[in-house]
């Protein structure tokens, strides 16, 4: 990473393979529980962790929505399941020997999904996840990864871009809409009940901007926002992959974004890795 200013982080993907990339002081095996990955972000993630020789576990509710491309990795362990109705035992158990954990769960873009049950979906796998981890009391902390959305603000109002009427129209959006509600709670919580100082579990809340296709390319980082909700930025999906996967293997990429609720957007490279 090279630094462009205070709290923002230029990052340009090398051309070498996916594998190659990180900082090189890591493990050379780690493994870590993912969820959400059979969605369009999580199948990138669950792709780029493979790419990188991590082993996953991958709790999805159908195996057959898996990418095509993941079938019969050696590195891929499948649990079929929904994360809210396993019993507590069985997710620590999935949780047990885990380095980190990310979750790309979101809400389906319907009448159902938006309106239906759970509406608390992302707060309580949140919660269970966390929970789950603080029973191990692992030795180290582990790395608990959240997916969320730049329309979810930092705390004590420090997302100072953010207008009267942006802040007002978030209101109105979390009371009508219980996505945007469940992301803010998800959120809230890592800031205030997990907390920064956590022995057993350390945290970053990555906002990506209006998503996007295409492959991974130049893209930055900052701790606050970078566009208004009324004329949004961009993200490719493989981007916000691609950052999370740097975040479980790289040292110093943790180092300077645990505890922080980074927004990532597209750089200004015109050229792009295949996604």
């Amino acid at each position: 990473m090279k630094s462009t200013a205070v709290g923002s982080r230029c990052v340009r993907p090398g051309l070498l393979p996916e594998a190659l990339e990180g900082d090189g002081t890591v493990p050379a095996q780690q493994t870590v529980l993912l969820v959400g990955g059979t969605g369009r972000t999580g199948g990138r993630v669950l792709q780029q962790l493979l790419d990188r020789g991590i082993a996953v576990r991958a709790v999805v509710r159908s195996s057959g929505r898996l990418p095509p491309d993941v079938a019969g990795n050696p590195n891929l362990t499948v649990i079929e399941a929904s994360l809210l109705s396993l019993r507590d035992e069985e997710l620590r158990q999935q949780l047990h020997g885990c380095d980190a954990v990310i979750s790309c769960l979101g809400h389906v873009l319907s009448l159902k999904g938006i309106f239906g049950p759970p509406r608390d979906l992302v707060t309580s796998a949140t919660t269970r996840l966390c929970r789950g981890v603080e029973a191990l009391q692992p030795a180290a902390p582990v790395r608990f990864i959240l997916m969320s959305s730049v329309s979810v603000n930092r705390p004590r109002a420090l997302d100072t871009r953010r207008g009267p009427l942006e802040r007002a129209f978030l209101w109105m959006l979390r009371g009508v809409l219980p996505p945007a509600r469940d992301n803010q709670r998800a959120a809230d919580l890592l800031v205030e009940k997990v907390g920064p100082n956590n022995p057993y579990a350390q945290w970053v809340v990555v906002r990506p901007d209006s998503l996007l296709e295409g492959g991974v390319s130049e893209y930055t980082l900052h701790e606050g926002l970078v566009n208004s909700l009324f004329a949004p930025g961009k993200t490719n999906m493989a981007n916000v992959a691609h950052f999370m996967c740097e975040l479980v293997t790289s040292p110093s990429a943790w180092a300077d974004w645990k505890g922080k609720l980074p927004v990532i957007v597209n750089g200004s490279s015109k050229s792009a890795l295949p996604a």
